[in-house]
């Protein structure tokens, strides 16, 4: 599914969607679909900055949160679900080297491992991450979270969790509450935020059983909320 949009998507990453004004800003709406798991069935997601703070939700058909991946009892072959928010930011913006690929803020679980910051112990609750996604046509999904080679030293943030991918692992004020998945970040610490594109994306990732690159793809995608990752949200400013 997410090789027939990646290419509009990177685009879209790129540019800044002129035709996107402020007076159109704007939340994306999806119809229900029952055929999607209700919590992760996408009805609604916004990037609202309000009091210093860039808040991401996404609204479900169900109660958000509910449904985790299972256990495997092990690291290799490990699931993940996870709520993600694709947007138009640069990675030099969370603290990655420039231009290494999408940025995405996903709400994740995965009951086999942990990756929080400074050794920290997350596999038991949904936290969030930065990551930075690019092609790789060995994952279902078409899309992996990037890898960093051996021997290699690329730049990430304080926060990143110490594996071999572009990943960060923020401690952000993250909340379910009924149908919502709320998280909320101090615009201090995102450079171009504001007036920046997003989309919102319900997914599986899954850890390579072999534990080479690539490490993590996207194994499974459940729902887009513009049906075709164009991006079309757009960060609104709220009193």
């Amino acid at each position: 599914m997410f090789r027939a949009f990646f290419t509009g998507a990177l685009v879209a990453a790129g540019t800044a969607l002129p035709w996107l004004t402020v007076a159109e800003a704007h939340a994306i709406k999806a119809k229900p679909d029952e055929a999607v798991q209700a919590s992760f069935d996408i009805i609604e997601t916004r990037i609202a900055t309000r009091d210093g703070k860039a808040i991401f939700t996404t609204r479900v058909r169900g109660e958000a949160g509910k449904d985790k991946p299972d256990a495997t009892g092990q690291f290799e072959g490990a699931n993940v679900y996870a709520y993600v928010w694709p947007t138009t930011l640069d990675s030099g913006a969370v603290g990655f080297d420039p231009q290494q690929g999408i940025v995405a803020l996903a709400v994740t679980f995965h009951p086999d491992f942990d990756d929080a910051a400074n050794g920290g112990k997350n596999r038991h609750v949904w936290h969030p991450h930065w990551v930075v996604l690019a092609k790789d046509d060995a994952c279902k999904g078409g899309l992996k979270v990037v890898d960093i080679p051996a021997e290699t030293k690329p730049k990430v943030p304080k926060t990143w969790p110490g594996v071999p991918l572009l990943i960060d692992s923020p401690d952000y004020p993250t909340t379910f509450s009924g149908d919502s998945v709320d998280v909320e970040i101090p615009l201090s610490l995102i450079s171009g935020i504001e007036g920046a594109s997003f989309d919102g994306v319900t997914a599986g990732l899954k850890v390579n059983g072999d534990l080479h690159a690539p490490l993590l793809c996207v194994s499974d995608v459940f729902k887009v909320a513009s049906g075709d990752l164009s991006l079309s949200g757009k960060v609104e400013a709220r009193q």
